[in-house]
């Protein structure tokens, strides 16, 4: 029985016992006790499923670290041997090396450097203004019971598996 059943047939279990006054009769009673048995053997089960893949979620984070560190370090490689082969064909004056396999060559492209933003006009400067709202100090506000518009304190019930 999965948990959605178990919750059914609690809801259930629920409704008959409003439907007789809310008499406990010994039939509902034991209901109600295999179902809570049946919960709490649900949830070790769960528990122990969350608790393998947070592990596992773990391993996969230490993989994906170890993974963009290689890729990095390749990128990192992959610009010095650029940077190197250029210097060379410049140094040489050689602007393309061409066999079967591959070719090497220059393309020219165009590229702005700003040596100073200060003195750059302001009809060629962009301002960007971003906001965002200081959840801690809205936090402890509502917690000192002032009233801030737009938020609220929200109290959530977040599983802990130990």
């Amino acid at each position: 029985m999965n948990l959605f059943q178990i919750e059914q047939q609690y809801l259930n279990l629920s409704n008959e016992l409003l439907e007789v006054g809310g008499e406990l009769t010994p039939e509902l009673e034991q209901a109600l006790e295999i179902s809570q048995e049946q919960l709490n053997n649900k949830g070790i089960a769960y528990g122990f499923i969350i608790k393998k893949f947070e592990t596992e979620s773990d391993i996969i984070d230490a993989e994906i670290k170890r993974l963009q560190a290689l890729k990095k370090s390749r990128e990192n490689t992959v610009e010095r041997l650029k940077e190197r082969i250029k210097s060379a064909m410049e140094l040489f004056d050689v602007d393309k090396i061409e066999t079967p396999l591959m070719k090497l060559s220059f393309r020219k492209s165009e590229a702005i450097q700003i040596d100073d933003i200060t003195l750059i006009p302001s009809m060629y400067k962009t301002l960007k203004v971003t906001e965002h709202p200081d959840k801690t100090l809205i936090k402890d506000s509502l917690k000192l019971g002032k009233e801030v518009k737009g938020a609220s304190l929200v109290i959530n019930n977040n599983l802990q598996i130990k």
